[in-house]
């Protein structure tokens, strides 16, 4: 204590009353008027004129009760080493563990406590350096797990096992890896612990750094030379830990690093599948970039795909899709991922299914017409479209399902537009209540138009023949003359002419084309609010031809009344099984 002394006296202010009254009662052990005047707010860190807290009368008086309340309300412990020599000379037991097995020693390692190691290790006698507490670790295990650098050294130098494993088969660069201790893994590191060593799980310490998300260490064992590819006892790899984490810049790095991706696990699971499965999107497109294997199945026999439909994952469907996938896989049950999607009531991503199979289908026989510039499918998307250009189209197509079209004859235009069996029984397993169809053929008619505006077709000829294929040329309409003002004229605005004598009335409900003059620019359509039967229909300025009440782009050349030669005699006998293809 003399020593103390002479080192820390320094003039101070003297302690005020309360905190005298602190620093007797702690040496008295007085634990009731201690917990008072700490309930009081007293300074417990309060130093006398010889720097003393009440700290060092507990400790010096041997009081075990009054150290632990002091310590349990923060007390300061700057001068551990002198506390404890006060302690051991007060005959405290040197050799004594807590309920955790912590000796002195362990506890100082945790702690990064240089000082007081010193002192265990030159004052005390009989001290085992590698003792283990009750999880099998030492004091090197313990200063690696809590990054105490400082500690770890001092350990080293003091000839300490680097090899010891605790009872779950770990060491030292095990934990610090796990922890993500830096500066001390690359101690260990350069002190040569063997970087493969595994633990009972067979996790090497890269598998630890992955699982623990740092990606710092874990370029720094991939540098030191560890496995990438290194398989635990249930298979998994590194990637797998980090598509479990969704840790994208450590997938990267392993990646880079030449680490495997379509590695399957004791369950058949690929770090695609764990990633989909935990809805990691950033993480499962670095995979798709990386050429993960889009078609591998579990042991479930599920595909990636079979997962985000089951998981209702929409942005990560979109992925797999927009890559390229294969529909016509089946899980155990028997089921494709649209049939798992309308099982669930996945609507949406039934939709995108649909969208995507179907073009497939239209890249396969139109192979020769592809954009080998455009095959990242940045341009490419199956959700739902809200685009400004298709938005009057896609109103009167919600029209045509909810008001014109008869409960079964969506299925037909279905059909007539290459629909799959399995496309119309997944879209009608929505079920709405008794007027379902509408829906129905309102998300049938989506599906379509994503079909037909993806391949760059004109919707209009294609909506106004399917029409006519199912028999349904009273929607499909005839040509109707639109009235051109007279020369040099114009009409007042706000006024609007009668629509003429014998005209169909339920396609002015429908569309009112807007067109300009033979030999202008295309232009676009116009969808406005449709009127109801024997409403005056407002035709444009500029009208100079008549067309069909399905609107379309005015091109230069066209026969007026039969733009597409529908009237023709040849396309009166069209059938069905003749009818435009999905997009041709």
């Amino acid at each position: 204590m003399g020593r103390m002394e002479l080192s820390r006296m320094k003039t101070e202010k003297p302690v005020l009353p309360l905190e005298r009254q602190l620093h007797e009662a702690a040496r008295r052990n007085n634990i009731g008027r201690m917990k008072e005047l700490i309930k009081s707010r007293v300074n417990i860190r309060a130093r006398n004129h010889v720097d003393r807290v009440a700290l060092h009368w507990a400790a010096g008086a041997g009081h075990e009760q009054a150290v632990r309340l002091l310590l349990e309300h923060e007390a300061a412990v700057d001068d551990e080493d002198v506390i404890l020599q006060i302690l051991v000379n007060s005959g405290a037991k040197i050799h004594c563990e807590n309920k955790d097995g912590l000796t002195l020693l362990h506890c100082a390692a945790q702690k990064g406590h240089v000082p007081v190691l010193a002192f265990i290790m030159e004052d005390l006698e009989d001290v085992a350096l590698d003792h283990a507490d009750k999880l099998g670790r030492t004091a090197f295990h313990l200063a690696a797990a809590h990054g105490r650098l400082e500690a770890l050294d001092f350990l080293v130098g003091s000839g300490c096992d680097h090899s010891v494993k605790d009872k779950d088969g770990n060491t030292a660069l095990h934990l610090a890896a796990g922890r993500g201790h830096l500066a001390v893994l690359q101690q260990l590191v350069d002190i040569g612990l063997d970087l493969e060593e595994r633990n009972v799980e067979g996790l090497t310490a890269l598998h630890t750094a992955a699982e623990g998300i740092h990606p710092d260490c874990v370029q720094l064992l991939l540098a030191a030379g560890s496995s990438v590819n290194a398989l635990t006892q249930k298979e998994q790899s590194c990637l797998h830990y980090a598509a479990l984490t969704g840790s994208e810049d450590v997938a990267r790095a392993l990646i880079h690093s030449g680490g495997c991706t379509n590695v399957a696990d004791h369950q058949g699971a690929s770090p695609m599948h764990l990633a989909v499965r935990h809805n990691f999107p950033t993480l499962v497109q670095l995979l798709i970039d990386a050429g993960s294997d889009l078609d591998a199945t579990d042991n479930r026999q599920q595909t990636p795909l079979h997962l985000a439909a089951e998981h209702a994952r929409q942005d990560i469907a979109e992925m797999l899709l927009v890559a390229g996938v294969n529909l016509n896989l089946r899980e155990k049950q028997g089921k494709t991922a649209l049939a798992v999607a309308a099982r669930s009531n996945h609507i949406s991503l039934v939709d995108m299914i649909i969208k995507a199979d179907r073009f497939y289908q239209w890249e396969k026989d139109h192979l020769s017409l592809r954009d080998p510039s455009d095959r990242s499918g940045k341009s490419l998307t199956f959700k739902q479209d809200h685009r400004q250009e298709t938005q009057q189209l896609r109103s009167v197509l919600w029209r045509l399902a909810s008001r014109y079209l008869r409960p079964h004859e969506w299925k037909k235009l279905a059909y007539a537009w290459e629909f799959t069996e399995a496309h119309v029984h997944a879209i009608e397993q929505q079920w709405t209540g008794t007027k379902s169809y509408q829906e129905h053929g309102h998300r049938m008619l989506l599906i379509w138009l994503h079909g037909v505006t993806t391949a760059g077709e004109n919707p209009t000829k294609v909506l106004f023949e399917g029409l006519v294929a199912i028999g349904r040329r009273d929607l499909a309409g005839k040509s109707v003359p639109c009235p051109a003002p007279a020369q040099g004229s114009a009409r007042p605005q706000g006024q609007s002419s009668v629509a003429p004598t014998g005209m169909r009335q339920s396609l002015p409900r429908l569309l009112k084309p807007q067109c300009r003059g033979a030999g202008s620019e295309p232009s676009r359509f116009l969808v406005p609010a449709l009127p109801l039967s024997g409403t005056q229909v407002r035709p444009r300025a500029n009208h100079s031809a008549s067309w069909p009440w399905f609107p379309h782009l005015c091109k230069e050349g066209v026969v007026p009344g039969d733009p597409y030669g529908v009237h023709s005699p040849r396309a009166r006998d069209a059938t069905i099984s003749s009818s435009p293809a999905f997009y041709t």
